[in-house]
C-alpha cells in the first residue's frame, strides 16, 4: 500500500494566528490517527512580521520534519504569497486571502477574501485563522471536520468555543462558494510518493 504524505504551509503576518492554526491542524490530524510533524517560524516583531506554520501529515513514518515542496499553501499576506508560491508542487492547492494579497502569481489559486469576510461576519478579524482552517478543511479534506472541530474546541480560550465553531463553519461556507464560482472544480490533495 502506498503511503500518503501531505505537506502544508500556512504563511502570513504575525498576529494573524497562523501558528495557532498550524497547531490546531496538527492536533486534528492526530485525532484522525495520522502521523504529524508541526513546526513554526516567526519574526521578532509581535505583530506584522513574517509568520509561518508547517504541518506534515502522513499515514506512515515522516523522515524529514520540514516542508519542502508543499501540497497545500495558505497565503494571508502579499509577502507570503510572493515568497512561498514557488514552493508549491505542480497541482498543489494554493489558497489566497485576497484581503491582503492583491497580486496572485498564478491563475490556479483559490482566491477568497478571508480576513475581510471574517471582519464583516464577526466584527473583527480575530477569527480569520479559524475561518482559514474551515476553508482548508472543506477544500482539501486533509483532516476530517469532526477532528478539526474537536481540535478547535480543545485549543481556543474558554467561553469562545461557540464563536470559533461558527468561524469554522463560515470558512467551509466560503470555500464552497469559491469552489462553485470556479466552475465547481473541487481541489484534490496531491499525494506525495513515499
Amino acid at each position: 500500500m502506498k503511503q500518503t504524505q501531505t505537506e502544508i504551509r500556512l504563511a502570513g503576518s504575525g498576529g494573524q494566528g497562523l501558528i495557532t492554526a498550524g497547531i490546531i491542524l496538527a492536533e486534528a490530524a492526530i485525532l484522525d490517527n495520522k502521523n504529524v510533524v508541526q513546526s513554526q517560524s516567526y519574526g521578532p516583531e509581535a505583530r506584522g512580521g513574517a509568520s509561518r506554520a508547517e504541518i506534515i501529515i502522513a499515514d506512515g513514518p515522516i523522515y524529514f520534519p520540514k516542508a519542502t515542496w508543499v501540497d497545500i499553501l495558505l497565503a494571508m499576506s502579499q509577502k507570503a504569497s510572493d515568497q512561498y508560491s514557488f514552493d508549491l508542487k505542480a497541482g498543489g492547492i494554493f489558497i489566497v486571502d485576497t484581503t491582503y494579497v492583491n497580486q496572485i502569481p498564478t491563475s490556479s489559486a483559490l482566491a477568497i477574501p478571508i480576513s475581510s469576510r471574517t471582519r464583516e461576519k464577526f466584527g473583527k478579524e480575530l477569527f480569520s485563522n479559524i475561518v482559514a482552517l474551515g476553508v482548508i478543511c472543506e477544500t482539501t479534506k486533509v483532516v476530517s471536520i469532526q477532528a478539526l472541530q474537536a481540535a478547535v474546541s480543545a485549543r481556543v480560550p474558554d467561553g469562545t468555543e461557540k464563536l470559533n465553531k461558527e468561524a469554522l463553519a463560515f470558512g467551509r461556507k466560503l470555500a464552497k462558494e469559491a469552489i462553485k464560482k470556479n466552475n465547481g472544480l473541487e481541489a484534490e490533495v496531491i499525494e506525495a510518493d513515499s
